[in-house]
């Protein structure tokens, strides 16, 4: 498949994220409302973990066969479990130190400096939900990279039928990341008591973080195969994705509505595995 063609795909798989970005605008979403919301995040990206954490081991676990049938050595088994962890640690340990970087900065903002929105690039400035929708949609960045790379081999092979069902199954994952992407931001609520509703510009910057990464993963992977690449993307979207899920179950807890969570997860993850069922009918 040429070039173009792929790229197509891989353009096609990545805007779905749109699909679910509206509901970041809701005017007054009922604190229940934001309560489900905020679960169903948290169980599509626990979904998430779940389906980086065994792609990145994929390549150990061949390793380690290797070892047991005598057809291969311990080489690649410590190399791909130092990227392996190495990628895990710079994840969720990069976003904690991002994160405290970012309050130490907060802290330095009053009432009478410039607004956040006067300053669109001071990420300091900007409300903890819309750091943490920023920080999920790197989280989803990284993610979709390695989906892209996926699709990119798959074209590259001339697999046709393969990288159309793989566009299918990204794509409706997709759409559901974006919902995750701008769940905190329905609870986004200024001190003067009223909803902080993000512009389009910004849903649809949080868009290209999480979304973008798909297309271009899709150009690195038409162009060559790396296991070790898809690794260390993969592990660094699994940390992050974890430091953002136990910062959306801490909202979670301090509205001590069990029955909700347990709700909310449950859709989330079955949205999760439901979307991936696509991927897996393509055969991988």
């Amino acid at each position: 498949m040429s070039l173009s063609k792929t790229l197509l795909l891989g353009l096609i798989a990545g805007i779905t994220i749109v699909l679910g970005l509206p509901l970041g605008r809701l005017r007054r979403p009922m604190p229940s409302l934001k309560l489900i919301l905020n679960a169903i995040a948290v169980g599509i990206l626990l979904f998430l973990v779940w389906d980086v954490l065994s792609a990145a081991w994929e390549p150990i676990d061949s390793a380690l066969g290797a070892v047991h049938d005598h057809s291969g050595g311990l080489g690649p088994v410590f190399g791909y479990g130092a990227l392996f962890a190495g990628g895990l640690a710079v994840g969720l340990l990069g976003l904690v130190a991002y994160e405290r970087y970012l309050n130490r900065r907060s802290r330095g903002i009053g009432p009478g400096t410039m607004s956040a929105t006067e300053r669109p690039l001071a990420v300091a400035g900007w409300s903890p939900a819309r750091r943490l929708a920023l920080l999920i949609a790197v989280g989803i960045g990284l993610h979709n990279f390695a989906e892209g790379l996926a699709i990119g081999q798959s074209a590259a092979r001339n697999e046709v039928a393969l990288a159309t069902l793989l566009v299918i199954g990204f794509a409706l994952h997709n759409a559901t990341e974006g919902f995750g992407i701008v769940a905190p931001l329905a609870g986004d609520v200024g001190a003067d008591g009223n909803v902080r509703r993000p512009s389009w510009g910004f849903l649809l910057a949080m868009a290209l973080i999480g979304g973008g990464p798909t297309f271009v993963g899709t150009a690195v992977g038409h162009g060559f195969t790396s296991d070790a690449v898809s690794v260390v993307f993969l592990t660094l979207a699994a940390g992050s994705i974890i430091y953002v899920v136990a910062q959306l179950f801490g909202v979670a807890a301090k509205a001590k509505r069990s029955d909700l969570l347990a709700y909310g997860l449950l859709i989330g993850l079955i949205a999760g595995f439901a979307t991936d069922a696509i991927v897996t009918a393509a055969g991988v």
